[in-house]
């Protein structure tokens, strides 16, 4: 008789035992993400910001906060896998320290539409106003819906300087003179000015 058997922990009183089974692979999935998360707090290429990487403005960030009210990450990922086809199409592939400002950030694994992970400076701030408009005007096939109310609705300017505070207090290095003029930054700007900032700005550090 084998030492597992003796002790009890046979395979077949393993598998026969709903309980054990389930703390067992509890215990495996814990030590397997550890070993493969915790490292990553470590290595500078996934905490530390590639070259040209720049804290969010105001008026950029409070684009992104639009852009996830709307829901606009559910059909556009922001990460470029490295594989030839996504890389030709797109550009280079994301990187951790692209990131490391957002919180959370946009990195997702569906495409009802194109990846924008790079698609700041690739067409002009009038293009962006016609495409969230109606975006059938410049992409006649197209399935996305249209966002007119954004060109009329105002940014809550106040409640930036709270939300770049918080940011900072997760390692964001904004400074106190920044949070302090946010409110002035965003000040009557309407979101649809602040979501084509925000979209301006993507993927520039590795163009």
């Amino acid at each position: 008789m084998s030492n597992n058997a003796k002790s009890g922990l046979s395979h077949e009183s393993i598998e026969t035992n709903n309980f054990l089974m389930i703390v067992l692979i509890l215990l495996v999935l814990l030590v397997g993400g550890l070993v493969e998360i915790v490292p990553l707090f470590f290595q500078k290429s996934t905490t530390e910001p590639i070259k040209g990487v720049q804290p969010y403005t105001a008026l950029q960030l409070a684009g992104r906060d639009i852009y996830q009210r709307e829901g606009c990450y559910n059909c556009h990922s922001q990460m470029i896998r490295p594989f030839r086809a996504e890389t030709l199409r797109y550009g280079p592939y994301s990187v951790a320290g692209e990131s490391v400002y957002d919180h959370p950030f946009q990195w997702g694994s569906k495409r009802t539409g194109p990846d924008l992970a790079r698609v700041g400076g690739k067409y002009s701030d009038n293009w962006h106003v016609i495409h969230m408009t109606n975006p059938r005007d410049v992409v006649p096939e197209s399935n996305m819906p249209a966002y007119p109310w954004l060109a009329k609705a105002v940014v809550d300017a106040e409640v930036m300087p709270a939300h770049m505070n918080a940011l900072r207090k997760v390692g964001v290095p904004y400074t106190d003179d920044q949070i302090a003029k946010a409110s002035e930054e965003v000040k009557g700007k309407t979101e649809l000015e602040a979501v084509i900032a925000y979209l301006q700005v993507l993927g520039l550090a590795l163009k």
